[in-house]
């Protein structure tokens, strides 16, 4: 995503510069200096975790054929 896709996903929402500016002296009084970095590392390892779990085929189910009951099951 590139900075204007960004922007315009902001403006979408009806955001404008000033309330950006209010929520993110939230963010920063609500975590502190010191826990931003952590915080948008740890998003950014989960977007990547999520986008390669995406692009990844599925192989138990699709691959293997359905298992046959056996003679116990029956019953």
């Amino acid at each position: 995503m590139t900075v204007l896709n960004a922007l315009e996903c902001v403006l979408l929402f009806g955001l404008g510069t000033q309330e950006l500016l209010i929520i993110l002296v939230i963010v920063f009084l609500l975590f502190g200096a010191s826990r931003l970095p952590k915080l948008a590392r740890s998003m950014g390892q989960g977007i990547t975790e999520f986008k390669k779990g995406l692009k990844e085929r599925p192989e138990d189910d699709e691959t293997k054929p359905p298992a046959k009951p056996s003679e116990d099951d029956k019953s």
